[in-house]
């Protein structure tokens, strides 16, 4: 019988004023992430949504032309609830992601138009610890954000970006990826924690024909904060695994 507690995390440095969130899917910074999100807009940085994908295979009852526009009402919606005003979506096809070139132009491009200080997205390691698969368009966008960030601080990577006007960007300290199983660092999430449960809660569509743990934002939300928050020292946490960047 092993007894050995996990490593308390360390605090995520907050010396920043601006980042770019890139994941897979609508909903995809609701399942943990958004409630630091909340935490940051509070603190006055802004953030930013961009959605690789619209999201538009995720309900089986409907078709991905009906489905796309519910999903890209209820992202922007959402984000608002945790104080998040720009939501884009790259328009890539929902559940056939694949990890290369095209999607770290367009990754690199969006980072170079908005010049963040931290990226962020969510696991895209293959597992989420243990037995439990990661998604195949988690693993694909969170792979090319990583080159993409590298692709965005050099001018002689995409040339055809200089092309149309966007500039190397080399700005990027760190790139944080939610959920993780390989997170060491977390940040205090307790007096945003509400805000983020509203924001999962606002995918209406999706958790109705989600249904499942999965659905119940709340309680799903709260054991993972709560987990992560015992290692933070406080009472609720979004953990990340952080990477860091340097340029020059």
């Amino acid at each position: 019988m092993n007894d050995q507690q996990p490593e308390p995390f360390e605090p995520l440095r907050e010396d920043w004023q601006t980042a770019l969130a890139v994941v897979a899917h609508p909903d995809d910074m609701e399942y943990g992430a958004a409630s630091a999100v909340a935490r940051w807009t509070g603190q006055g940085k802004r953030v930013v949504y961009v959605m690789v994908t619209s999201g538009e295979a995720g309900i089986d009852s409907m078709s991905p032309e009906e489905c796309r526009p519910v999903r890209e009402a209820e992202q922007v919606a959402s984000a608002a609830l945790v104080g998040v005003d720009v939501v884009e979506f790259l328009g890539h096809a929902d559940g056939v992601l694949e990890y290369g070139l095209t999607l770290r132009r367009d990754i690199a491009r969006t980072i170079r138009r908005h010049r963040p200080d931290i990226v962020i997205t969510t696991n895209f390691r293959e597992t989420y610890g243990g037995v439990m698969p990661n998604q195949a368009d988690h693993i694909a966008t969170g792979r090319s954000v990583l080159d993409a960030v590298r692709d965005a601080a050099n001018r002689w990577v995409f040339p055809d970006l200089l092309d149309e006007g966007h500039q190397p960007w080399g700005g990027v300290k760190e790139l944080w990826a939610a959920g993780s199983p390989d997170a060491r660092h977390a940040v205090d999430t307790t007096d945003s924690f509400e805000a983020g449960v509203a924001s999962l809660k606002a995918h209406r569509a999706y958790l109705a024909g989600l249904g499942g743990d999965m659905a119940n934002a709340a309680d799903f939300l709260e054991g993972f904060a709560r987990s992560s928050g015992t290692r933070l020292g406080v009472r609720y946490a979004s953990s990340f695994e952080v990477l860091r960047l340097s340029f020059g």
